[in-house]
């Protein structure tokens, strides 16, 4: 079931910002430097925290991070950050409250 609040992928109208792409897995690939959840660096989770970060700047990156990922990493990762958007909680954050 649909968020109603959600208009266009990425986006709330209540406070008309893109979702963060964390979705609750928080391990970085020694080897990339890439988170295994969401596929950014270090840096560039900082960036999406500033306020002066422009959406711009955010959906090219969720480009970036879709390019970045593969295979079921990126099923993955769209299938949670899609039920992030919808939901308000990444499934990994979801699957922890119901157990």
């Amino acid at each position: 079931m649909s968020n109603p609040n959600n208009s266009v992928k990425g986006y709330k109208n209540i406070n008309n910002m893109i979702i963060s792409p964390c979705i609750s897995i928080c391990k970085t690939d020694p080897s990339t430097g890439y988170c295994y959840g969401c596929g950014r660096n270090n840096d560039e989770k900082k960036l999406w925290k500033l306020e002066e970060t422009t959406d711009e700047w955010k959906q090219n990156n969720l480009e970036s991070i879709r390019k970045r990922l593969t295979g079921w990493q990126l099923d993955s990762f769209n299938e949670s950050y899609e039920h992030k958007i919808n939901n308000g909680i990444s499934l990994f954050k979801k699957n922890l409250k119901n157990e």
